[in-house]
């Protein structure tokens, strides 16, 4: 069964680089549905550290949930994610599922404008 994920996706450490690369990766393994506009915002916590560029991708995939987070979190450490750091500290990449089959799961949701306009704008595509 195919299941329909919607997946915030940031870093503040070479950006363009590592989004680009987890993106490589992502369409390697699934079916890259869309991708969102790119934004920059403000680091949240943690504030000494360079702004993030956040967005979200769609992807079509056949792994059940729980093994779909093993996944993202395999990508993350492909892109030397530093786990021993501060939750919102600098980050290579972060790949979080926001919506899992159309029902938004991330709480984050709720807080972060840019996930909500992110969202919108991917179920805007066709």
């Amino acid at each position: 069964m195919k299941h329909d994920c919607i997946i915030g996706i940031g870093s503040n450490i070479d950006p363009e680089r590592n989004i680009a690369a987890a993106l490589f990766l992502l369409r390697s393994d699934h079916e890259l549905v869309s991708i969102s506009t790119l934004v920059k915002t403000a680091p949240i916590g943690i504030v000494e550290q360079p702004d993030f560029l956040n967005g979200v991708v769609r992807i079509d995939t056949t792994l059940e949930i729980t093994d779909f987070k093993e996944y993202l979190k395999d990508v993350e450490d492909q892109l030397f994610r530093n786990r021993s750091i501060p939750k919102y500290g600098p980050r290579t990449i972060d790949l979080d599922i926001v919506v899992w089959d159309g029902e938004i799961i991330d709480k984050d949701y709720y807080d972060r404008d840019f996930l909500r306009v992110a969202v919108a704008e991917i179920y805007s595509i066709k």
